[in-house]
């Protein structure tokens, strides 16, 4: 691939990357978050139950940050706090997937079926080589941030 096509694709990435961004802003303001919090929720749609330390590890933000986080769901009613019945000091936070999903569902549901429309118009093949390229984008993303992490 000549140089020029790299840099091409490096910089529609980057674009990807910020219009997602913008796209997730405007989604939490008319879902009454700010910034983008409301993205943190996807994690407990993905795993279920988690500790405020397991959402700190996937997140990568702070303990204090996920405090603020989960007491701001929490006032809005999208999850709660609940002891652990084994052992009381540790606290699982039990989120509301219906109430999530009903609160996001009128935001993403056109994106998502015009997503959808979008992928059909490619090749198998084609869609193996972009899951690749994204795949393998996560993995680097993932690396990258392992190695913030052991800088803090």
């Amino acid at each position: 691939m000549p140089n020029e096509n790299r840099i091409a694709l490096r910089k529609v990435s980057q674009r990807y990357a910020y219009t997602a961004l913008q796209m997730h802003e405007n989604i939490a303001r008319m879902a009454g978050f700010a910034g983008t919090d409301h993205k943190y929720l996807g994690f407990f749609l993905q795993k279920g139950n988690l500790t405020a330390g397991e959402l700190a590890a996937l997140s990568g933000l702070t303990t204090g940050a996920v405090t603020g986080l989960i007491d701001r769901f929490e006032k809005k009613k999208l999850l709660k706090r609940q002891f652990d019945k084994n052992d009381r000091r540790k606290v699982i936070i039990v989120p509301d997937s219906k109430k999530i999903k009903a609160l996001f569902e009128p935001f993403y549901k056109k994106f998502q079926n015009e997503t959808d429309k979008l992928i059909s118009t490619f090749t198998e093949q084609e869609i193996e080589i972009i899951q690749s390229y994204l795949l393998k984008s996560i993995e680097l993303m993932t690396a990258t941030n392992a190695r913030f992490n052991d800088k803090q």
